[in-house]
């Protein structure tokens, strides 16, 4: 069973920065994407941004030039930079990493969730 360990989120002031970890614990599966959802009340759960094991990148139209993803494929982490938070980012945040097994089927795990609140 693998699991994801959140940390970074909190409340921060309109225009405001914080920066979200998210460490997955070893498998024998092989890690593939990693990536941030984001719930806010009354709301679906989105995508926000994710990453290859390669590096290559995808946001949600909504963070682009705001948010920046990364990951440190060596401590299977995976880090959301937030810069220029404004109160519509405020939900929580849901990290998810994808494993490959070895009947090639894809498993999807979630961390516990974080919460970030954008307020003056």
């Amino acid at each position: 069973q693998v699991q994801l360990v959140e940390s970074g989120g909190g409340l921060v002031q309109p225009g405001g920065s914080l920066r979200l970890s998210c460490t997955a614990s070893r498998s024998a599966f092989t890690l593939i994407t990693m990536g941030w959802y984001r719930q806010a009340p009354g709301k679906e759960r989105e995508l926000v941004a994710s990453i290859s094991p390669g590096g290559s990148k995808n946001y949600a139209d909504s963070v682009k030039g705001r948010l920046a993803i990364s990951r440190d494929n060596a401590k299977n982490t995976v880090y959301l930079q937030m810069n220029s938070l404004n109160p519509e980012d405020t939900a929580v945040y849901y990290c998810n990493a994808r494993y490959s097994t070895l009947g090639g089927r894809n498993v999807d795990y979630w961390g516990q969730g974080t919460q970030v609140t954008v307020s003056a």
